[in-house]
């Protein structure tokens, strides 16, 4: 069994439909959501789901090592980042080599980078007028949003279209493909 864990930072709806994809799953489980803000509404998702959460802060990613230890311990063998907003550590990335999964609400190489998260992108990309936007599934490296990317879907633009409608476009975009898009990873 391929065994999964999720890392997210908020709400949890990338980490729940991740979860229920793989529920019945032979191959490919989900083992744990570690989650980096106390209150972030996932760890409540996660208890729904029963899949085992952990809250960590930002010394046991960046200084002791506890989220490194805490993968190891559960035989991990793939990191899923679903609206993780922090840069992965560079020793869970030397754990996990071309391992660590990230989902961005754009385009990449455009609008991606330090503080280009949720409305923020769909912020500039509408500010720029742009006529697409989409999602990119890329594998992660030391720097914000440049690892090799793995697929993208677009969605296109409307002269109506506000932050907040991208973000329903962009949401639906990550609910259909993320889960796919790491099950064919994974499994090659």
């Amino acid at each position: 069994m391929i065994k999964l864990a999720i890392l997210a930072s908020g709400n949890g709806t990338n980490a729940q439909r991740i979860s229920e994809y793989f529920a019945d799953n032979t191959q490919i489980s989900v083992d744990c959501i570690i989650y980096n803000k106390r209150n972030a509404y996932v760890a409540e998702r996660a208890k729904k789901l029963g899949v085992p959460s952990r809250y960590f802060g930002r010394a046991d990613f960046y200084d002791n090592g506890n989220v490194l230890r805490f993968l190891k311990e559960r035989e991990i063998d793939w990191v899923i980042l679903a609206g993780f907003l922090w840069l992965v550590p560079e020793d869970i990335l030397a754990a996990f080599p071309n391992r660590v999964i990230n989902i961005h609400p754009a385009l990449l190489p455009l609008y991606g980078g330090k503080g280009m998260f949720g409305h923020h992108v769909h912020e500039a990309v509408i500010d720029n007028k742009e006529k697409e936007s989409g999602i990119t599934i890329h594998i992660v490296d030391q720097h914000y949003d440049k690892g090799t990317i793995l697929f993208q879907a677009k969605c296109q633009l409307t002269a109506d279209d506000t932050p907040d409608t991208l973000a329903d476009k962009i949401h639906l975009l990550e609910q259909r493909y993320f889960p796919e898009v790491i099950e064919k990873t994974v499994l090659q």
